[in-house]
């Protein structure tokens, strides 16, 4: 269901499963290639039907230190962006994006939340919505 342009925000705890979740929207798009935490490079690129982008923004503070990284360059060569710790440079972002909070660890069971700001994101959020009811899954709470 992911379309050119669009921006994940991945948040949660350490250990929370970001990156597990970074890989699974990349096998989605059909990248073939292993997808690794982008905590030291910042940004990974990978190839798929559309571009997959992954970021860590864990060691940055602030929209002046995410401008050196180039982010509307990105954001506009028509790919699939997701960005871990996205709230550490939350001003350098666009505000419509889709936000995924993942709680609970290892030994827990996980709780995802799906938020969606912007138009975009609410129908892309209603459309998995109704092909998550159409396959049998329903919303715990």
């Amino acid at each position: 269901m992911l379309q050119p342009g669009d921006i994940i925000w991945l948040r949660g705890e350490l250990g929370a499963g970001k990156t597990t979740l970074a890989q699974g929207i990349a096998r989605g798009l059909g990248v073939n290639e292993p997808v690794l935490s982008p905590t030291f490079t910042l940004i990974r690129e990978h190839r798929g039907r559309l571009p997959f982008f992954h970021a860590d923004a864990y060691r940055l503070e602030g929209a002046e230190q995410a401008a050196d990284l180039g982010l509307q360059d990105y954001f506009e060569r028509g790919g699939v962006f997701a960005i871990e710790w996205a709230e550490h440079i939350a001003d350098a972002l666009p505000e419509e994006r889709l936000d995924v909070l993942l709680e609970g660890g290892m030994d827990e069971h996980r709780r995802i939340t799906l938020t969606a700001y912007g138009e975009r994101y609410a129908q892309r959020l209603n459309q998995l919505e109704e092909t998550l009811a159409s396959a049998g899954f329903r919303d715990n709470g």
